[in-house]
């Protein structure tokens, strides 16, 4: 059983580097327009204001290339299932369309040929579509052998997509959120308990937290630390645990990069450092390391479960929470005590440390990575 666990998590690690390893170009080059808009800002040098088309134009740039994501991998996606990639980039752009994301924005109640539909923003998530299109690829073959030639043109396309609509919509797209719901319910539950448990939660949510992100579950969590803010005022379960996993990114890519031997590899991982540090974007090294070398995920996960049990132990307080994965990360836990502060830099430090460590002792085997035909 536990090696049939092993391979199904091997295969499917494997799918997710065939899909996104060949959008890591855009990922480096969106996180740099990301990197720079941070360090001209008015969150770090203050050469340009938030109003300044400079400083829009970067954003924005930035932004295009994560909240696009869907459409992005319903295009390799569809190359990695053999179906037809424009139809996997459509299955993304309907999950994308401004009025279905005004309806999750506003809550609105919607159906799919009456079937009821749990509407939500796809908007930077990877696992819904992954699933949409594995699904639809199935669909299309099936019309594709049961359609007649002179037909198939025509009815081929429209059929497939109508009938992927109500299962991408209605099943596989809310899936994450459903399961996101009931994790937060119980992490709020444990976290309450005090003791143990707390301790244990808060390891475990940054333990697997980037997990979580890469699932496209994470705007559940975000959500549910903003309205506990909104309550109480300060967090302590749910936002130290978030913000410090992000420097386990760094860490883990920074192990690997003490291992890696091929100039052009160091160089990329370099890059991921630097997206992560600075520009607060995990994708690069989260698809450009761990999901291609796999083995520094371990590290990433014992950086961060370490972490989150300092952040346990200390009582980490967040005051102010900035959904960010930079250094910039450490200003939402400025509001109390210096010492708080401190306790939160050093957390960040732990993270990163344990993570470069623990991926550096394991070693990579460059020899396993996916290797992506052109």
């Amino acid at each position: 059983m536990i090696n049939k666990c092993k391979h199904g998590v091997s295969i499917f690690l494997d799918v997710l580097s065939s899909c996104l390893m060949p959008l890591i170009p855009m990922l480096i080059a969106a996180s740099m327009f990301k990197t720079l808009a941070a360090i001209l800002g008015p969150d770090m040098l203050h050469w340009v204001s938030d109003k300044d088309a400079l400083y829009i134009l970067l954003t924005f740039t930035g932004d295009a290339g994560f909240y696009f994501f869907p459409i992005m991998i319903g295009y390799t996606a569809a190359k990695h299932f053999n179906c037809n990639v424009i139809l996997g980039m459509f299955i993304g752009a309907i999950m994308l369309h401004p009025t279905f994301v005004q309806m999750a924005e506003n809550k609105t109640n919607f159906n799919v040929y009456g079937i009821p539909c749990h509407v939500q923003n796809y908007s930077s998530t990877i696992i819904p579509i992954l699933l949409s299109v594995f699904v639809f690829s199935y669909i299309e073959k099936f019309f594709n052998k049961y359609i007649p030639q002179s037909l198939s043109a025509i009815f081929s396309p429209t059929l497939s997509i109508a009938l992927i609509l109500p299962i991408a919509l209605c099943v596989l797209g809310p899936l994450g959120s459903i399961i996101g719901e009931y994790i937060n319910y119980s992490l709020i539950t444990l976290g309450n308990l005090g003791g143990l448990a707390t301790i244990l939660c808060t390891a475990l949510i940054a333990a697997f937290w980037e997990y979580i992100v890469m699932a496209g579950m994470h705007w559940l969590f975000i959500t549910t630390i903003f309205m506990i803010l909104a309550q109480e005022g300060v967090e302590t379960i749910i936002a130290p645990s978030v913000l410090l996993a992000a420097f386990t990114v760094g860490g883990m890519c920074f192990g690997t990069l003490l291992r890696l031997k091929e100039k052009k590899e160091k160089s990329l991982a370099v890059s991921y450092i630097i997206a992560q540090m600075i520009g607060g974007v995990t994708e690069p090294g989260l698809y450009g390391i761990g999901v291609k070398y796999k083995r520094p995920f371990i590290g990433m996960m014992c950086g961060g479960f370490v972490a989150g049990l300092f952040a346990s132990i200390v009582g980490l307080q967040v005051y102010n929470f900035l959904p960010v994965a930079s250094f910039l990360a450490l200003l939402s836990f400025v509001g109390g005590s210096t010492l708080n502060l401190i306790y939160a830099i050093i957390g960040a430090i732990i993270a990163f440390i344990v993570s470069a460590l623990v991926t550096y002792i394991l070693d990579i085997k460059e020899n396993e990575n996916i290797q992506i035909k052109e």
